[in-house]
């Protein structure tokens, strides 16, 4: 790289805006909405970062939903997604910087995780996102590049995985924290639903995850962040903790911030709440 720093958790516009074109970097915008799924795309086609390649949550970083079976999002087959990440330039060695119009919730740190899940810790997602970004007058683009391929190699982190019955056995035991990271409203089954049963898992705890950004829609500090996670686990240790959301995008935030707080990583329950309810013998709770 031009620049020996590595960026692995967050980036500032001003810092990615000195590397805007490094050749050893790439750029993606995850924009994303789950009201309309063309919505991402026609905004990257507007304009977007220069440089920038768009990662479509619904076909780059899901795979396909089995009805009854999977959650909304399920991760995409391995050989794939590192295809993908092949197609869009990206190395052992690249720099990756990912953002999105929402602070990293829809969908960066959803993106930022699937890299670390292959073995990739050279990714951040921009602190701001979009907003922040026009906010700072820096130029953005129209022109979809051509990436040049990559070869990417991808390291499995399985550990970074927590299965639906891995969830079921811990969600009780006091030495486990599982988090349900929406809403306190959608939490208790309140608010705007995506899926055809309301509450939670029944044993999990809230930790939403727009409480890792500060009102300006950036990161809080690690320290601040340091502070939210251990009010919320006690002396659960991290490995020990468990975070899911409604389709396993959203959940991701907390997921970053567990990191960039330097507490280390949780585990990642992908399938979440919507594929917790295809069973119905699964408890829930409002």
């Amino acid at each position: 790289m031009t620049d020996k720093k590595t960026y692995k958790t967050i980036i500032s516009v001003d810092e990615l805006a000195e590397h805007l074109h490094d050749t050893n970097w790439v750029i993606l915008d995850a924009r994303f909405t789950l009201d309309d799924e063309n919505w991402g795309q026609n905004q990257y086609l507007a304009g977007h970062i220069s440089g920038a390649h768009y990662a479509n949550l619904a076909t780059d970083l899901s795979g396909t939903v089995i009805p009854g079976h999977t959650g909304r999002r399920p991760l995409p087959p391995i050989e794939v997604f590192t295809n993908t990440l092949s197609q869009w330039g990206i190395g052992p060695d690249t720099q990756v910087v990912v953002y999105d119009a929402s602070g990293g919730l829809m969908a960066a740190s959803r993106t930022w995780w699937m890299l670390r899940w292959l073995g990739h810790d050279a990714v951040a997602v921009l602190d701001g996102g979009w907003p922040l970004w026009l906010a700072s007058g820096n130029s953005t683009d129209t022109e979809v590049p051509t990436p040049t391929p990559a070869a990417f190699v991808a390291k499995e982190r399985p550990d970074f995985i927590a299965t639906v019955a891995q969830v079921d056995n811990v969600r009780q035991n006091p030495e486990w924290a599982v988090f349900d990271s929406r809403s306190e409203a959608g939490f208790h089954g309140g608010g705007i639903y995506h899926d055809p049963v309301r509450g939670h898992i029944q044993g999990a705890r809230l930790a939403d995850r727009a409480n890792t950004l500060d009102s300006d829609g950036r990161f809080r500090t690690p320290q601040a962040l340091r502070q939210h996670y251990t009010d919320l686990l006690g002396d659960v240790p991290i490995e020990q903790t468990i975070f899911y959301c409604g389709s396993g995008v959203t959940a991701a935030q907390n997921l970053l911030a567990v990191v960039h707080a330097g507490l280390g990583n949780a585990k990642h329950y992908v399938g979440s709440w919507s594929e917790w309810i295809t069973d119905p013998s699964r408890p829930v709770e409002l």
